[in-house]
C-alpha cells in the first residue's frame, strides 16, 4: 500500500519543510517530489501537507504518517540487509553536537548498532564547532551538527529557528546589560548571538559558560539569564522568552551531516548511519 520510495520522500519533506530542499536532499526532480507525496496522499486517503507559496506544514495526519513512514522503511531496511547479506563492519568515528544531548538520538544510534553489530561505533559529543574541526583534521568519519551560516558543506537534515529562552519567571531591565548564558569558543550558537546582540546595539554580559548542554539548562533553571537555542529543541522546563523583554531576532540555523573528505573503510558504516538519522530525523526535534 504505501511505496518505500514515496515514504522516504515524505520524510525528506517533513524533516526540512521544502519540496526543494527534499528534492536536493533525494537527487531528485522537484516535480517527482511532489507526484511522491500525492500518491502517498492518495494511497492514505489524507492530505499529510499544506502548502502555499512561502510555506510547508505537516498536518496532523502527516504528523502521525511520521511515526508509519519511519517504522516501515526501518523494518524494509532490515529485510534488505538480511535478505542480501550485506554485513558492515569497521570502525566508526562519529559526532554529535550538544544539542542532541536530550534528544532520542539514542534510539537510532541503538537501532543502528542492532543493525549492523560488527560495526565498532565511537561517539564524540561536543560543540558543532569542534565537532566541525575534527572532522576536517580526520578525526571523525561522520559529524552530526550545526553548521556555520557561510558553510554550504553537509546533508540538511531540517531547518529551524534560532530563539533566546529561559525561565518563565526571568526578567530583564532594558537599562541594563543582557544576562547570557552560553558555550565557550567555538560555539555556533554563541557567536550568532554575541552578533545579533552586537548589531542591535545591545549591551550584554556573561553570567555563565559551560561546554556541557546539562549546565547551561542547570544555569538557565536557576534564573540566570538567557540562552540561544534551537525553538525544536528547547528543553523541559524552559520557555520562549517573550518578544517584550525586545531581544534581537537570531535568524535559522541548519542542521546538517557531514562526511570527512577522505574515502576509509568506514564510509559504508557512514552512509547507513547517515541514512538512520535521516529517516528518523524526526524524533531529534519533535515531541
Amino acid at each position: 500500500m504505501y511505496d518505500p520510495s514515496q515514504l522516504r520522500t515524505f520524510l525528506a519533506v517533513a524533516q526540512t519543510l521544502s519540496f526543494t530542499q527534499a528534492a536536493r536532499r533525494l537527487g531528485l526532480r522537484q516535480s517527482t517530489v511532489s507526484q511522491h507525496v500525492r500518491r502517498l496522499e492518495d494511497a492514505a486517503g489524507r492530505q499529510l501537507f499544506t502548502r502555499d507559496t512561502h510555506s510547508v506544514e505537516l498536518t496532523e495526519d502527516g504528523e502521525a504518517m511520521l511515526g508509519f513512514a519511519r517504522r516501515i522503511l526501518e523494518v524494509h531496511d532490515q529485510a534488505t540487509a538480511f535478505f542480501t547479506g550485506t554485513r558492515l563492519r569497521g570502525r566508526l568515528r562519529f559526532g554529535a553536537s550538544e544539542d542532541f544531548v536530550l534528544t532520542r538520538l539514542p534510539e537510532i544510534l541503538e537501532g543502528f548498532r542492532y543493525d549492523h553489530p560488527e560495526v565498532d561505533l565511537e561517539l564524540t559529543v561536543e560543540l558543532s564547532g569542534t565537532l566541525h574541526e575534527q572532522l576536517a583534521a580526520g578525526k571523525l568519519d561522520l559529524v552530526l551538527a550545526k553548521r556555520r551560516p557561510e558553510d554550504p558543506r553537509g546533508e540538511l537534515v531540517w531547518h529551524d529557528r534560532l530563539v533566546w529562552i529561559g525561565v518563565e519567571r526571568l526578567r530583564l531591565d532594558a537599562e541594563r546589560p543582557v544576562p547570557l548564558i552560553v558555550y565557550p569558543p567555538p560555539g555556533i550558537t554563541r557567536t550568532l548571538a554575541l552578533e545579533a546582540l552586537e548589531r542591535q546595539g545591545r549591551e550584554w554580559r556573561i553570567v555563565c559558560t559551560s561546554g556541557s548542554l546539562n549546565g547551561l539548562i542547570a544555569a538557565a533553571r536557576a534564573g540566570l539569564g538567557v540562552m540561544a537555542h534551537s525553538r525544536g529543541l528547547v528543553p523541559p522546563g524552559l520557555v520562549r522568552m517573550p518578544d517584550r523583554f525586545g531581544l534581537p531576532e537570531l535568524g535559522r540555523v541548519d542542521f546538517v551531516l557531514v562526511h570527512g573528505r577522505r574515502r576509509t573503510a568506514a564510509q559504508g558504516a557512514a552512509d547507513a548511519l547517515a541514512a538512520a538519522i535521516l529517516a528518523g530525523g524526526d524524533r531529534l526535534h519533535r515531541q
